[in-house]
């Protein structure tokens, strides 16, 4: 299961953030759109050192090594508008010591993703809990039946909650991740663990 960063500031956030490895939290995607590469070496320095292995770079994929971190993500536009960039990123990670990730929100764009990609979001699923007037367009349940990527691993995104993670895994997502359920939540921990402890029932 994976927990993705409020994309603002939230108070108390890296010890919020150690309490989450400390639970078992597997991937953290560090999203901070806001911020700069300054900003973004600020946040991620007080994390302590065992956990770095579990942090995603979503920008300033540079600092990735200068903290020990070897997992990156590339948004949809970065993928396709950027894609000389992408090329010579992926090519340097083909020892797969590293590991990257993007974003889709179609099951076609997730069926082209070529093969250097270990998981990619897929999104919306359900109405976002964090972002207004973001919904589905499409059935995406519907969709997954058209898939033919097999070797990307699909993480639902999007309004996943405790409420419809069973329905999510048992309908073809491979995983989840969640972002509005922790962080809109008055504790962040104890909702997490909640839903950890349901999706591990499913995935065991």
């Amino acid at each position: 299961m994976i927990v993705i960063t409020n994309p603002s500031f939230i108070e108390d956030e890296i010890e919020i953030l150690h309490s989450l490895f400390e639970e078992g939290l597997s991937l953290l995607h560090i999203r901070k759109p806001d911020f700069s590469e300054l900003e973004m070496a600020h946040f991620i320095h007080p994390i302590k050192m065992e956990f770095r292995s579990k942090l995603v770079l979503h920008s300033h994929h540079d600092l990735a090594k200068d903290f020990g971190i070897n997992r990156i993500h590339f948004s949809e536009k970065e993928r396709k508008n950027q894609r000389h960039l992408f090329s010579k990123f992926s090519d340097s990670v083909k020892d797969k010591s590293e590991f990257i990730s993007t974003s889709t929100h179609s099951i076609d764009d997730f069926n082209s993703l070529e093969n250097d990609f270990d998981y990619a979001f897929l999104s919306p699923v359900f109405k976002s809990i964090s972002k207004e007037n973001y919904h589905p367009k499409t059935d995406l349940f519907e969709a997954l039946k058209s898939r033919t990527n097999y070797k990307t691993k699909n993480i639902a995104l999007g309004g996943i909650n405790s409420e419809n993670i069973q329905k999510t895994l048992e309908n073809g997502f491979d995983n989840i991740a969640l972002l509005g359920a922790v962080w809109n939540n008055t504790n962040p921990v104890k909702e997490f663990k909640l839903c950890q402890q349901i999706a591990l029932l499913h995935l065991q």
